[in-house]
């Protein structure tokens, strides 16, 4: 009996599915990697964009009238950043209403402290504004939101207590 060189059909076979089964995992490895260095290049450029967008607003902003503030703003990054968007809001601040929570307390508080802290906390809310930076990702399937809020307060703004002046 003569024995042929080579190898059988079921050995062939084996080795396909072994090399096959070896280049899926490999491609499925480079697929994750690539994936996750895409995911943290769009976070680093999320956070980058919205610290510049930030900034600009602080520059702009700082030392003038709460006022002058707009209410809204939106724009997208422009050719450099394509798929890149941000929005801006902003809003008086609102302050917690403490008055009520001295009143709940056991006795309570006389009329006239409730009136002055009501005033105060009045006040303090129209000498800040709060304002919101949102940049957006657009992605095919969902978009990826980051935002950030700042506190503008004009210290010039007077604080008029009842029975204490102007």
């Amino acid at each position: 009996m003569k024995r042929r060189q080579g190898f059988t059909l079921l050995e062939v076979l084996l080795a396909m599915i072994l090399l096959s089964t070896a280049l899926v995992m490999l491609a499925e490895s480079w697929s994750s990697a690539f994936n996750r260095v895409k995911k943290t290049q769009i976070t680093f450029e999320l956070s980058s964009l919205l610290e510049r967008k930030m900034d600009d607003y602080v520059r702009k902003y700082k030392g003038k009238s709460l006022e002058s503030i707009q209410e809204e703003e939106s724009d997208d990054f422009g050719d450099e950043y394509p798929q890149y968007s941000w929005k801006m809001s902003s809003k008086q601040f609102e302050f917690p209403d403490i008055a009520a929570t001295m009143t709940a307390k056991e006795g309570g508080v006389d009329p006239m402290t409730q009136e002055v802290i009501s005033k105060m906390t009045d006040q303090i809310s129209k000498s800040i504004k709060e304002v919101t930076v949102t940049v957006t990702y657009k992605h095919p399937k969902k978009n990826i939101e980051v935002s950030a809020t700042t506190y503008f307060v004009d210290y010039d703004k007077p604080l008029s207590i009842p029975g204490m002046g102007p």
